[in-house]
């Protein structure tokens, strides 16, 4: 099987390597080569990196619906395109390229979390359970026929940086099971509810502001969800302060939101919630060095009511 693949970041590397032992990988496309870190190194994307050492040809087109782009991806004559994590939506004209289709590797249980930032969102908002869908690609945004669908259960304890590494192995494994169905001629199409359907939107520094009128709970999940990129944070006393670690405890007793409350020994210091308290474990104030809350505490003396929620 003739197979085109398009992907950019590590989260498709899986599924890349899954295909140089299943098919034959006729070409990788994968974005532009982009700045990174603070001194803007122009850096190949993941993907990239992994095509290279295998000696594949490359694309990498600004803009995947440029119609001499589009006459070379249909040089190759593909039986299928699959797609992790890519970054441009493919067109109509891309669409019809490979004799069966294009497949599309999405890192969640569609349809909930169609969107830029599926992980993310699902950490956000508390699933226990989330997982890969493989689905064929149509026109609009991860609204394609489920082909095949398996679950990962979400640990308390993981960031998106934890869950993004599970969520790209099990990528690769349920790739491989969709190529050996698709070998066999066993094409399965189940159209999704769009009823059911809900959104991850690209996201945003904003996404990170604390709202200390939630749980503390949920406070904790947008510190995991929002790691290591954007990051959550506060301000105090116009000081922007990222919270890299913290932990979510019951209070029975009603704490103001965003107030100091105490400190756990060893461990940090606590802000009041809207219900129970966030114990904060390592923080980093807007330009300086990441730090534990313990250290923070000796340069910065608080006392019970001090805030943590400017307006």
């Amino acid at each position: 099987m003739n197979v085109i693949f398009m992907g950019t970041p590590e989260f498709a590397v899986p599924s890349l390597k899954t295909l140089l032992d299943t098919v034959n990988v006729q070409a990788v496309v994968t974005q532009p080569d982009r700045p990174v870190g603070r001194k803007r190194i122009i850096t190949p994307p993941p993907v990239k990196k992994i095509a290279v050492e295998n000696g594949l040809q490359v694309f990498q087109p600004e803009k995947v619906r440029d119609e001499q782009f589009i006459k070379v991806l249909s040089s190759f004559k593909p039986d299928l395109i699959v797609v992790a994590a890519f970054g441009q939506i493919l067109p109509r004209q891309v669409l019809k390229v490979p004799s069966i289709g294009c497949i599309n590797v999405h890192a969640s249980l569609l349809p909930k979390y169609r969107g830029a930032a599926p992980i993310q969102w699902s950490i956000i908002n508390g699933e226990q359970v989330t997982g890969i869908t493989i689905m064929w690609m149509d026109e609009g945004l991860d609204t394609g026929d489920i082909f095949l669908q398996e679950q990962l259960e979400i640990k308390k304890e993981w960031t998106y940086e934890d869950l993004a590494r599970e969520m790209s192995l099990l990528g690769g494994k349920v790739l491989k099971k969709s190529i050996e169905m698709i070998k066999s001629g066993n094409l399965i199409h189940v159209p999704q509810d769009p009823e059911k359907a809900t959104y991850a939107p690209m996201l945003k520094k904003e996404h990170g502001r604390i709202d200390w009128n939630k749980s503390a709970v949920d406070i904790y999940n947008l510190i995991r969800g929002l790691y290591p990129w954007p990051g959550a944070y506060t301000l105090r006393n116009g000081q922007e302060i990222k919270i890299w670690e913290a932990e979510a405890i019951p209070q029975e007793r009603k704490v103001s939101p965003g107030k100091f409350y105490g400190t756990v020994r060893g461990k940090g210091f606590l802000i009041g919630c809207s219900e129970g308290c966030l114990l904060v474990k390592e923080l980093q104030e807007a330009g300086r060095k990441r730090m534990t809350a313990m250290e923070y505490m000796a340069g910065h003396p608080m006392s019970e009511g001090d805030n943590f929620a400017d307006a």
